[in-house]
């Protein structure tokens, strides 16, 4: 299979994959991929600790039944998550381990065919790509002059890819019926949500291990589109920018983004898509947890939020574990969300940090039997930031001071 990608396969279609994707070697290769993400359990309530207990038996069983076309896909349940930053809530699915596993094995064997030929300005869900590539290439394009943002918004686009028209895609590559069949399955697969049962009429199963490779492999063609009429296009999965030199090219970019869209079925959100000059204050776009604005860069306003809605529960005032065991619970949080957020411009950590000791104040406070939060200066002479630096409290500020002397270094 090595071989034939270098070389190219007859007619530039494969037509038999299936012996490659239940094989055991590969089937024990995605169950560790799916033991790594871990995750609920299904319909079936079986965990991946149960179904590891057994683990060579149930991949046997699980080749078995793809070999002799026996294997079907169990309805997806959907459970809904807060949505980050705000008090609503979105779906999600989850499958069974054991689909999970089949998932993963054939998405092993589908990647490969498809990722050669994706469009460099693809970032999300790809091998060896991620989140900071992609914001990597926006920080590039707005230094040289592309402040002109087309910032698209596909509304609800994994619950709205046309299934006929995702499957012609995909057979543009692939010929063989058991695998069309596979993924056909999961794309008409039911959703139990509680006792009610329904299959979807568009869409990819959210939260399922397929799902990420067929959105791109169906937005790939707009990729490629933006890309030939010479447009700087950035992607990562459904959220994208488009990055121009002047107002008349980001309005022809959005005409052409805007046609691509309605006639592969998908529709742009009508206010948040739109041009915005990047450089005036207070104006600006998000793209991936960033805004930006004015040649800088710092967390969008939901993912401050976000991050608040982590701290508060572990600062409450009534908290009764010791100052350490809070600051040590607090540090987790705080270190993975700096790693991510720490180019932000350098002003954006102050605050946070000041906002954090605030409530471990208010929680000495009222260990010191006074009511109300901690704002008084008594309260700050009393437990400096000296003081929780001593503790081992992590500093967002510090750390960002850090990062830039030793960079200019």
């Amino acid at each position: 299979m090595l071989s034939a990608l270098e070389e190219g396969v007859k007619g530039g279609k494969w037509y038999s994959l299936m012996d490659k994707v239940y094989g055991l070697s590969n089937l024990i290769s995605a169950f560790k991929e799916v033991k790594r993400k871990r995750g609920g359990t299904g319909v079936d309530h079986q965990t991946i600790k149960m179904f590891e207990r057994d683990l060579m038996a149930n991949l046997e069983k699980l080749s078995a039944d793809m070999a002799s076309g026996r294997y079907r896909a169990q309805a997806i349940k959907r459970v809904w998550i807060p949505k980050p930053g705000s008090h609503e809530k979105r779906p999600l699915g989850i499958s069974t381990v054991r689909d999970r596993v089949a998932q993963a094995a054939l998405r092993h064997v589908l990647e490969p065919i498809f990722e050669r030929e994706f469009a460099e300005q693809s970032y999300g869900f790809r091998p060896g790509r991620g989140c900071k590539d992609a914001l990597r290439e926006v920080d590039r394009l707005l230094r040289a002059g592309s402040h002109w943002v087309v910032d698209v918004d596909l509304k609800s686009y994994f619950d709205t890819i046309p299934k006929d028209k995702l499957m012609k895609r995909v057979e543009e590559k692939v010929s063989d019926g058991r695998i069309k069949e596979m993924l056909q399955g999961y794309l008409n697969q039911e959703v139990m949500d509680e006792m009610v049962r329904w299959t979807p009429e568009a869409g990819t199963p959210q939260g399922s291990g397929i799902s990420p490779l067929l959105s791109n492999i169906y937005l790939d063609e707009l990729d490629h589109k933006m890309e030939q009429l010479g447009y700087k296009m950035v992607r990562y999965a459904d959220d994208t920018v488009v990055l121009c030199q002047s107002q008349e090219e980001a309005e022809r970019a959005l005409e052409e983004v805007r046609q691509w869209t309605a006639k592969a079925g998908l529709t742009l959100h009508p206010v948040k898509t739109r041009i915005v000059d990047a450089r005036p204050k207070k104006v600006g776009f998000d793209f991936l947890g960033y805004h930006f604005e004015r040649g800088l860069r710092w967390p969008r306003e939901k993912s401050l939020k976000k991050l608040k809605e982590t701290i508060r529960p572990k600062t409450k005032r009534s908290n009764g574990r010791s100052l350490q065991v809070i600051i040590k619970d607090v540090n987790r949080s705080v270190k993975g969300w700096y790693e991510y957020f720490k180019h932000s411009h350098w002003t954006t950590f102050r605050p946070i940090d000041g906002w954090i000791r605030g409530r471990l104040r208010s929680i000495l406070r009222k260990r010191n039997r006074k009511r109300g939060r901690a704002k008084t200066l008594q309260d700050h002479k009393r437990w400096p930031n000296a003081y929780f630096a001593g503790q081992g409290l992590f500093s967002l500020e510090t750390a960002n001071a850090q990062a830039r002397q030793s960079s200019m270094r």
